[in-house]
């Protein structure tokens, strides 16, 4: 590869990176930044641990405030689901509101209705109460917790874009199906995250069992997690991609307080 294909390479994963995080978040960034979305998906996992480490700064700056861990879990949440603009909570409550229908033809029709019916206020709930619970139950390496339920959250999406099929040509998260390549941007993420498991080992070396077990867990219930859906609508939507990242972060944090 030459210098200048080397360059222009850098520059779209570069435009495509930002285009990640101005498609999977709310932050800002400068107006004049050139951003590329053909290729976002494979981002996904790396846009999931930058959230997770700003999320890390909030939970240390309230702790810092002397905050109560209950209190400081519950906001951790709510900035998550801010930073997101609710992007992904919209998709788990959508897809609850589709499941909760007992005739399968009907189940897209019912998830493309943009009113929130009561099973995906129930859905978004125990989302909710989940996560703040776990939070509240892990008292060490809070930060870690943070960056592997919302890294491992996003690969799952990852996986579930491309090996399952797309419900709706039409719809808003047909584009992802379109341009993710696999296995290249499932092992992208998958190198990530098993790297920050070796950050564990790091911090922790004499607790080597614990970075082994959230690799492997957090892989395994991210991968069952869009096989749980794809079984149950038969593929998936941009709701149900944003379902596996919001279930993904929540049983892998629930697993994580008893480790």
């Amino acid at each position: 590869m030459s210098f200048v294909s080397f360059v222009i390479q850098v520059s779209l994963f570069w435009r495509s990176l930002l285009g990640a995080i101005a498609f999977y978040t709310c932050i800002p960034l400068p107006a004049g930044w050139t951003l590329e979305f053909q290729r976002i998906a494979r981002h996904a996992p790396l846009v999931g641990l930058l959230i997770g480490a700003l999320l890390s700064l909030c939970d240390v700056c309230l702790q810092q405030l002397g905050v109560p861990v209950l209190t400081r879990s519950a906001l951790v949440v709510m900035i998550g689901i801010a930073i997101t603009g609710g992007l992904h909570l919209d998709g788990a409550m959508d897809t609850a509101d589709g499941l909760a229908v007992q005739d399968p033809s009907r189940r897209l029709e019912v998830m493309t209705d943009s009113a929130t019916g009561a099973f995906g206020a129930i859905a978004a709930i125990a989302l909710i109460l989940l996560k703040t619970a776990a939070l509240t139950d892990i008292e060490s390496n809070r930060w870690l917790a943070l960056m592997a339920a919302a890294g491992w959250g996003r690969w799952g999406q990852v996986v579930a874009i491309a090996r399952y099929p797309y419900l709706k040509p039409s719809g808003k998260g047909a584009f992802h199906k379109e341009f993710i390549r696999a296995p290249q941007d499932i092992l992208l993420g998958l190198v990530l995250l098993v790297l920050l498991s070796g950050l564990q080992l790091i911090v922790s070396p004499t607790r080597p069992l614990l970075a082994v077990i959230m690799a492997v867990a957090g892989c395994l219930i991210a991968l069952l997690t869009g096989a749980w859906f794809h079984q149950q609508l038969g593929g998936h939507t941009g709701d149900t991609y944003g379902a596996v990242v919001e279930w993904t972060e929540a049983l892998l944090l629930c697993l994580l307080t008893t480790i």
